[in-house]
């Protein structure tokens, strides 16, 4: 490690202000950064903690969603968030009790890891990630591999989960890391189907449309039958091939909807 300047603002404000200076980081729960600078792969000057924030913690729900802090823990996730079951599921499979205890969803979100859980639950949810500038929908937050459409120095503030009539979250679990070697979000809406696949691709978290178009019309494991995914965009890597985790996106989605 090196040395660098650590401050714990109290309001969104000061982190704003703090984050304003030359090569200032955010530090959610440090999950990913931490590890990353002791390998000196990111060496910002100062780190600008979260965690202090009271407005950027806890779950409310109202108006038909559920609406989660950005400094919010798994943990808390998983015991509060309880008018989505399939999101406090997925929170409390995160990782282990260390990681769901220090690791928040802000952080999550906005490091957009392409084999993390919560990017799919806020595209297979169509979220609304609000951060101290706007809002941004799902749909167009997430850009790429570790790419989101974030701005230098801004700060998510919430996630906004609209609560659907159904929906399950299955992961097939990378053993040593328990990161998705795939992961698959179905969620069920009056309007339709959004299926939302993780650790597969890439290009990162991406929406399965045909499986979306299929499933609207007929919500039912059959009806994914004659769908398969294209392999060629998928991850090959030692833990399995692009033609396995394409086979292991259409299992996983099936068990999804059944567990619907």
């Amino acid at each position: 490690m090196y040395d660098f300047e650590f401050v714990k603002p109290s309001t969104v404000a000061d982190a704003v202000a703090a984050l304003a200076d030359e090569d200032a980081m955010a530090l959610g729960g440090g999950q990913t950064l931490i590890p990353t600078m002791k390998q000196r792969l990111a060496s910002p000057s100062k780190l600008v903690s979260l965690a202090g924030i009271a407005d950027l913690q806890g779950v409310t729900t109202g108006g038909g969603s559920v609406s989660v802090g950005g400094a919010t823990t798994h943990a808390t996730v998983a015991a509060e968030a309880g008018a989505y079951p399939a999101l406090a599921a997925l929170a409390g499979d995160i990782g282990d009790p260390a990681v769901r205890n220090r690791g928040t969803i802000g952080g999550s979100v906005a490091n957009n890891d392409p084999s993390a859980d919560y990017p799919a639950a806020a595209l297979a949810s169509g979220a609304t990630i609000r951060t101290d500038r706007r809002e941004i929908a799902a749909d167009d937050f997430f850009q790429g591999m570790f790419e989101t459409a974030l701005e230098d120095g801004e700060i998510i503030t919430a996630v906004d989960f609209p609560i659907p009539e159904a929906a399950n979250y299955q992961k097939f679990k990378q053993p040593a890391s328990r990161f998705a070697l795939v992961g698959v979000m179905v969620a069920k809406y009056p309007d339709g189907v959004r299926v939302a696949v993780t650790g597969a691709s890439e290009n990162g978290v991406f929406r399965w449309k045909e499986a979306e178009t299929a499933l609207t019309k007929d919500f039912r494991t059959d009806a994914l039958m004659d769908l398969d995914i294209n392999p060629l965009n998928m991850i090959s890597d030692l833990h399995g091939t692009g033609e396995y985790r394409a086979h292991l996106v259409k299992v996983l989605t099936k068990r999804a909807v059944a567990t619907c």
